[in-house]
């Protein structure tokens, strides 16, 4: 497993070793002994897997507030994704900053965003699947979000805002100025 911090360095590209032959390949996506030894200390108690039929799918920017505040462990079974983490801790020097990495299942990265950290993707193919491990269940009353395209975050998400495909959640978001609770 090949460990990079990014430019924020609480959030970490990981890369599982994958052993291949004429078959194909065999892979270990997580193993809970190897993430505590690298320095991790999240234990993980839920895994999501979603689909996205079409290219341009917009997910996020979502997070859930203490005490169910969730690090997520994401990665693609299929198709590519830009991934994006912004830190929302207000204490933090890179409060407002975010980083983005492609994921898919071709170069079989992971992403970990730690807990204080408001997540989302955008598609990059059609028929994409994103599987993420999670560190604390859905809390319905706790989840919250900020809006994808706000412009004070100028996160380029290669996409311009009549071609991304959103819920009607993610469409009522608040800009992160407005954002009443954060980190």
């Amino acid at each position: 497993m090949h460990i990079e911090a990014l430019t924020i360095p609480d959030v970490r590209l990981i890369t599982p070793r994958r052993f291949a032959d004429e078959r194909g390949f065999f892979s270990e996506t997580f193993n809970e002994r190897t993430w505590r030894d690298t320095g991790f200390d999240a234990h993980f108690v839920q895994d999501n897997h979603a689909y996205s039929v079409d290219k341009g799918v917009v997910r996020g920017l979502h997070f859930q507030l203490q005490p169910a505040a969730q690090g997520k462990l994401v990665r693609v079974s299929r198709g590519a994704i830009l991934d994006v983490a912004v830190d929302i801790r207000r204490a933090s020097p890179t409060f407002g900053r975010h980083v983005a990495a492609k994921i898919s299942a071709e170069n079989w990265k992971q992403i970990w965003v730690p807990p204080g950290f408001a997540h989302g993707y955008v598609t990059l193919e059609a028929h994409t699947e994103v599987i993420y491990k999670v560190t604390n269940l859905y809390a319905p009353a706790l989840d919250r979000g900020i809006r994808w395209n706000d412009p004070a975050l100028a996160i380029d998400w290669g996409i311009d805002d009549a071609s991304a495909i959103l819920s009607e959640k993610d469409l009522r978001q608040p800009l992160l100025a407005e954002a009443a609770d954060l980190f």
